[in-house]
């Protein structure tokens, strides 16, 4: 689950900054930042928090 909210988190760091380069329309370079940040948000959120908090130090 580590591998895949990292991986999901830098894919969504990654396609607004792709797009700067894919199109010059600021409606769908605003778009994509909205897309990336929600996957950044899911990767953190959804998958890399609730993968530390079962390997927490203080539940030990």
């Amino acid at each position: 689950m580590k591998f895949f909210g990292l991986l999901l988190t830098v894919c969504g760091w990654l396609l607004p900054v792709a797009g700067l380069t894919w199109t010059s329309s600021l409606t769908v370079r605003l778009i994509l930042c909205l897309i990336g940040i929600a996957m950044t948000l899911t990767g953190i959120l959804g998958l890399l928090n609730p993968a530390y908090l079962k390997d927490a130090v203080w539940k030990k």
